[in-house]
């Protein structure tokens, strides 16, 4: 394979274009209102099969841009995918994003209840936060179990979660709780997710308003 001279204001066009040749020469076909989250989702990891595995509840990405249009903020799992996500972009509608995990209460907590720091993490999200929250998890199953157990007790429903741990210990049935919740969600069924995944989907959608 020959080496491709591209300009580097125009590599990420570029590679957008080969996405999307590659999609449709597996007769992949992407529908228009997915279409940026999926794109961005394999643009960041290099897999086409987030073409497939990436389930969106109906009409997620309007009713996450109207979250966002009334000031949402977004909680991670990770400080990784806290610094992906545009904050400058979020803050014109009045968001800020958080990310818990490292704060010594919670590791406190979770020491004491011998759970994970996700886990206690979206708890204190819950509690400190009085307004619309977008879950962005791509670390930790253990959060979105948090998320549906406060769900199922009746303590707390999240505006939004976004769903895509990476690994291999109750992974896939953590993603499968937050299918079957009552909850507007993006959710990639399987093993593969990551912080860098559920920044960049943050980013379609604020990118996308």
């Amino acid at each position: 394979m020959e080496l491709e001279y591209v300009l580097p204001g125009d590599i990420e066009k570029r590679s957008f274009e080969i996405i999307n040749t590659e999609l449709e020469n597996n007769g992949i076909h992407l529908d228009e209102e997915n279409r940026l989250v999926i794109m961005r989702a394999i643009h960041t990891s290099a897999d086409l099969e987030y073409a497939r595995t990436l389930k969106f509840t109906e009409g997620a990405v309007a009713k996450a841009h109207e979250l966002i249009r009334q000031g949402a903020d977004i909680v991670t799992d990770t400080n990784m995918a806290l610094s992906g996500i545009s904050k400058k972009t979020l803050a014109k509608y009045g968001g800020e994003v958080h990310c818990f995990m490292a704060d010594a209460d919670v590791a406190a907590e979770a020491s004491e209840k011998k759970v994970t720091r996700a886990y206690i993490s979206m708890r204190k999200a819950a509690e400190k936060l009085n307004k619309p929250v977008i879950f962005a998890i791509g670390n930790a199953p253990t959060a979105l179990v948090s998320l549906h157990d406060m769900m199922l007790e009746g303590s707390y429903k999240p505006s939004f979660v976004i769903g895509v741990p990476v690994g291999f210990v109750n992974v896939v049935a953590a993603k499968e709780l937050i299918v079957n919740d009552d909850v507007d969600s993006i959710v990639n069924i399987g093993r593969k997710g990551g912080s860098n995944v559920a920044a960049a989907i943050v980013n379609a959608l604020l990118y996308t308003i």
